[in-house]
C-alpha cells in the first residue's frame, strides 16, 4: 500500500479517537473545546513510557490513558456546575494551561548515550518504539484500526445499554433526570473520565505514529475540529464522528483540489449542517429509521404497522 495512503488512514484512525472523546461528552449535553488536552496528555506520557522508561507499548499506551482519565476527572469535578458556555470556556483554558505546561516541560533521560525526553518548546523527539521493535507502518495502522474498532463495538454496547440511556436523558434534561433518582453529577464526571481516556489513546498512538510531538502540535484547532467532527457526522451512532473524520481528514485534507481551502470548506460545512442538520448527518431520526427498515428486512415484517386484511 502506497506510504502516503498508510499516512492518512493511520491519521483518521489517530483522530478518531479525539473525535470519539468529543462525542461522549456531547451525548450528556456538554461542548468541550479542550479535548486537545488529553490528546496531549496521553501522547507525552506513552512516550515518555517507552521512550525514557523502556515500558512495552500496550503498557504505555494504557498509562497514557490513565493520566488522561485522572486528569478529565479531576477537572470534572470542579467544573461539575457550568454548563454550556461556561463549561466550553473552562475546557479552552485548561487545554491552553496543559499546551503551556508542556511548553515549560524539561525532562531527559540518558537512553543509549542520547538525552531523550520532553525538551519544553523544542517538543519530545525519539520516541521510536514502533522503529526500534521493526514494526512496520501497515502494521501500526492495523494496530490503530483494531483498536478503534474494539473502542467501536465498546459504543455499540454503550448505546444498548443503561449507561446509555443515561447519558442521553441527561443530554436531553439534566433537570428532568436528576428528578428521576439519577445522579448526574456522578455519571458526567464518569463520562469526562470515559472521554478523557479515549483522547489520550489516540495521543499515545499519534507520539508513536509520528516519533515526535510538540506543544503546539495541541492548540485549539484541534479541539474544535475534534468536536465539529460529532456534529458534522450525526450523533445518533459513534460512526457519526468518524464520518466527520472521514470528510475532513479523508476527504479535505488528502485531496489537492482543496489545498488552501480546507478550513474555508470545513467552516462552512459546519455552519450549513447547524442550520440544515443540527444533530448531523446521522441523527438519531435517521439511525432509528435505518435500524427500523433492517430489523423489518430481516424479520420480514411489514414496512407499516397495518397487518394482512
Amino acid at each position: 500500500m502506497d506510504d502516503y495512503l498508510v499516512s492518512v488512514l493511520s491519521n483518521i484512525g489517530v483522530i478518531s479517537f479525539v473525535a470519539l472523546s468529543a462525542y461522549i461528552l456531547l451525548l450528556t449535553g456538554e461542548i468541550s473545546f479542550g479535548q486537545q488536552a488529553f490528546f496531549a496528555i496521553g501522547a507525552y506520557a506513552a512516550g515518555m513510557a517507552t521512550a525514557m522508561w523502556g515500558w512495552p507499548l500496550a503498557l504505555g499506551i494504557a498509562f497514557g490513558a490513565a493520566a488522561g482519565a485522572a486528569c478529565a476527572v479531576s477537572l470534572g469535578i470542579p467544573t461539575l456546575r457550568l454548563h454550556g458556555l461556561q463549561f466550553a470556556i473552562a475546557t479552552l483554558a485548561f487545554a491552553e494551561m496543559v499546551r503551556i505546561l508542556f511548553e515549560l516541560l524539561r525532562y531527559q533521560v540518558d537512553v543509549d548515550g542520547e538525552r531523550v525526553g520532553p525538551d519544553g518548546t523544542d517538543g519530545f523527539r525519539n520516541i521510536r518504539y514502533i522503529f526500534d521493535h521493526n514494526i512496520e507502518i501497515f502494521d501500526f495502522m492495523m494496530l490503530i484500526y483494531a483498536m478503534l474498532a474494539v473502542t467501536l463495538a465498546g459504543f455499540m454496547l454503550l448505546e444498548r445499554s443503561r449507561l446509555g440511556v443515561i447519558f442521553r436523558m441527561i443530554g436531553e434534561d439534566a433537570t428532568l433526570a436528576s428528578l428521576q433518582g439519577i445522579a448526574v453529577a456522578r455519571y458526567k464526571v464518569l463520562a469526562a473520565g470515559i472521554a478523557g481516556a479515549l483522547a489520550a489513546v489516540g495521543g499515545g498512538l499519534y507520539a508513536h505514529l509520528t516519533t515526535y510531538v510538540e506543544p503546539r502540535s495541541f492548540d485549539v484547532m484541534l479541539g474544535v475540529h475534534s468536536l465539529a467532527y460529532g456534529l458534522i457526522g450525526g450523533l445518533g451512532t459513534a460512526l457519526g464522528p468518524l464520518l466527520g473524520v472521514v470528510i475532513d481528514v479523508g476527504l479535505l485534507e488528502s485531496v489537492r483540489l482543496f489545498a488552501g481551502y480546507r478550513m474555508i470548506i470545513f467552516g462552512g460545512l459546519v455552519a450549513l449542517l447547524l442550520i440544515v442538520r443540527p444533530r448531523g448527518l446521522l441523527d438519531e431520526r435517521l439511525v432509528h429509521g435505518i435500524g427500523r427498515l433492517f430489523r423489518n428486512a430481516v424479520s420480514g415484517a411489514p414496512r407499516t404497522g397495518r397487518g394482512p386484511r
